[in-house]
């Protein structure tokens, strides 16, 4: 019994040594931080390339399904609000 219950201290207090050295480590590294923050800005940037790039393939896909008079509608929809908007912006 006492030479279990000497192990489990033993180990309890390894795990204590062995645990609180590497949380100091992780702390001590300054470049870490710089490290991950690159790295998620990366990805972020990655995501946003991806967004683009179904962004311009989903509106590729809504004019293909138009027809010619729809586009021509839209368009010139399009011009008349630019028009109106800049005119109400001068007053």
């Amino acid at each position: 019994m006492k030479l279990r219950t000497f192990l489990q201290l033993f180990l309890l207090c390894g795990l204590f040594i062995f645990g609180a050295g590497s949380v100091a480590s992780s702390y001590s590294q300054a470049g870490s931080i710089e490290k991950a923050e690159k790295t998620i800005a990366k990805r972020r940037k990655k995501d946003a390339k991806i967004a683009k790039k179904e962004m311009k393939k989903s509106k590729k896909a809504f004019w293909a399904k138009q027809s010619k008079a729809a586009k021509k509608s839209i368009k010139r929809n399009e011009k008349r609000q630019k028009k109106a908007k800049r005119q109400s912006n001068g007053w």
